[in-house]
């Protein structure tokens, strides 16, 4: 079979998505590969695919447990015979996993990282034909990636202790440039074809908001919005994550929760309970997420500031897998910023790391100050060329509050920080436009300055968010250091003289808790018949429950959307729609037509 039959065969579909042919090409003529692509694009079929098609063992380097027993669970659907080796074995289940390789049981094997260079992992390897070796989240083995992990350091151990290399692909859906190049390194990858696709995600609408009552937007946010549709909300600590699931559990709303102190059991449940729509909606911290290949996130909303820009695209990006529409929301309040820098400075990092760390943090407060296209500034993040200034689906594209002119108010602020010898942060500078006489700025003389008071009329929320809206146009610069100073740069100069003109939402500088007055623009679905998709909703989850499994593992809802705007009603039609593959529809496919069929001539008898 050549590429395109196991693919539509196995899987279901026609054609690959962007970077997918090009990767399963350079896998299957066994080249080392470098696959960066994002969260949904398609990841996994790029070594899945070539292992069905290639003589010998494909081993899958991932530190996720859930996402190897749902992509096992998966292929063995799909009649592909695969494992995991990880901690939730038991001794016999390990020893029988280890002789199944042995036997050539397996196309495919999932190994945690720790396992790798274990004796008896290791033994049987060597005496057995390994044709490929995928690095799953690859971004983990860079220590200046957002998520670095030291067992990802066993890697090029256990690829140098094979006498006949096999080809080694890195695959991760979040890494700059500086990271994928110390990833090539690590891993020692020879000559790889390099794919970076677009990090761009259409279906998702990106939105920041600035509220002074977090609880009171997501509780207005829940009943207004997604009364049905599944979300991760994600909070910084686990106190918080514990809080706000029990204010939700309080207004009965479906709720369970997940972070690292959780005994193992509750985590696995609480999961579990999620992924299979038992729970509607999983508040969590950055511990839960990775990896889980739920595809109906509706939602995604940021309760807290992530650290920097990859982690909150990662996290954001687990909404909408599925391409459906889907929001990703983060809630932005300086004292999470303040939160973060804590956690930054108190961590017994290296200087040099502190100050990375710190710089990235402020791209994200950037981009949370932002006026214009937020996808535009992600995407300019990841050294994406952007040719549209405006994507028509995020919150500052859909936003038509008015814009007003602070120029005036902008040249008394860089005014304030030159005749301060630029030697203050945020809140010094504030002090002084603002005419405080706090002990510090009386001591330091700092209320003799011409600018001592010329904005006293200002809130300070105000101030302080035309100056971080400042920051955000570069027309001010920060420093990383410990102590974060303002300083002028050369823009600063143009708006200085009047060349350059500053604008700034409205409705941010009037009243703190004033919401936007146009809520977000939804996208139309296609017209599909609801009842009929309700019907094969219910035929999924029994199936589903019957295995054991989620349900996504038999359809995704987009393929159940499009049965029921096409109503196929035999085996070539339903093998037409998108994710019906010929080994699924041997399964499953006559219970979906006989449904489809029926729904019809209850309607024809109306």
């Amino acid at each position: 079979m050549n590429i395109y039959e196991v693919l539509k065969i196995y899987f279901g579909y026609e054609e690959f998505r962007v970077g997918q042919k090009e990767l399963i090409e350079g896998v299957i003529d066994g080249k080392d590969v470098v696959g960066i692509m994002p969260t949904g694009g398609g990841k996994s079929l790029c070594y899945q695919l070539p292992a069905i098609v290639k003589e010998g063992l494909t081993i899958v380097i991932s530190p996720l447990i859930s996402l190897m027993k749902d992509q096992v669970d998966s292929l063995k659907e799909i009649g592909i015979e695969a494992s995991f080796i990880n901690s939730t074995l038991d001794g016999q289940e390990l020893v029988d996993r280890l002789m199944d390789m042995r036997r050539g049981r397996y196309k495919l094997i999932y190994v945690a990282p720790e396992r790798l260079n274990t004796r008896n992992f290791k033994s049987i390897v060597k005496n057995i034909n390994v044709s490929f070796i995928a690095v799953d989240e690859a971004h983990c083995i860079s220590q200046w990636g957002h998520d670095f992990r030291p067992s990802y350091l066993e890697i090029p151990k256990f690829i140098q202790s094979f006498a006949c290399r096999p080809a080694v692909g890195a695959f991760t859906a979040t890494a700059t440039k500086y990271v994928i190049d110390e990833i090539k390194s690590l891993l020692n990858l020879q000559n790889p074809i390099e794919l970076v696709a677009s990090f761009d995600r259409p279906n998702l609408t990106y939105k920041v908001v600035k509220t002074s009552n977090k609880y009171r937007y997501l509780i207005k946010y829940l009943k207004s919005k997604h009364e049905n549709g599944s979300g991760i909300i994600y909070c910084s600590t686990r106190k918080s994550v514990e809080s706000v699931a029990k204010k939700l559990q309080e207004k009965h709303i479906p709720v369970v929760f997940y972070h690292g102190g959780l005994e193992p059991e509750i985590r696995r449940k609480n999961q579990d309970d999620f992924i299979l729509g038992r729970a509607r909606i999983i508040v969590a911290t950055n511990a839960f997420g990775m990896g889980i290949d739920k595809p109906d996130v509706r939602f995604v909303i940021h309760y807290n500031m992530p650290q920097n820009m990859e982690a909150y695209y990662q996290e954001a990006g687990r909404a909408g897998r599925d391409g459906e529409p889907s929001e990703c929301i983060l809630m932005y309040s300086p004292s999470d910023v303040v939160k973060q820098k804590l956690i930054i400075n108190t961590d017994g990092l290296s200087q040099e790391r502190q100050k990375i760390l710190l710089a990235n943090l402020q791209i994200l407060v950037n981009f949370c100050h932002a006026n214009d296209c937020l996808r535009a500034h992600i995407l300019r993040y990841f050294n994406e060329d952007v040719t549209l200034e405006k994507c028509n689906n995020c919150g500052n594209c859909l936003d038509e509050s008015e814009m007003i002119d602070i120029t005036l108010e902008s040249q008394k602020i860089l005014s304030c920080i030159y005749r301060a010898n630029e030697r203050f942060g945020v809140n010094t500078i504030i002090d002084i436009l603002r005419g405080s006489k706090n002990k510090k700025i009386i001591q330091t003389g700092l209320d003799k300055l011409s600018t001592y008071g010329i904005m006293k009329e200002y809130s300070v929320y105000v101030i302080r968010e035309m100056i971080m809206t400042l920051i955000s146009k570069k027309i001010i610069n920060i420093t990383t250091d410990k102590f974060p100073i303002l300083k002028l740069t050369k823009t600063s100069i143009n708006v200085l003289k009047g060349k350059e003109k500053v604008e700034h939402k409205k409705y941010l500088l009037v009243e703190e808790n004033k919401e936007t007055k146009k809520e977000t623009k939804q996208k139309q679905y296609e017209q599909y018949d609801e009842i009929l998709f309700d019907k094969l909703r219910k035929l999924r989850a029994d199936i589903a429950s019957n295995k054991g499994v989620p349900a996504f593992i038999i359809f995704h809802d987009v393929t159940l959307k499009e049965m029921a705007f096409s109503l196929p009603q035999n085996k070539d039609e339903i093998l037409d729609i998108t994710g019906v593959g010929v080994k699924k529809y041997e399964v499953y496919g006559e219970r979906f037509i006989e449904i489809i069929k029926e729904h019809i001539k209850d309607k024809e008898m109306e």
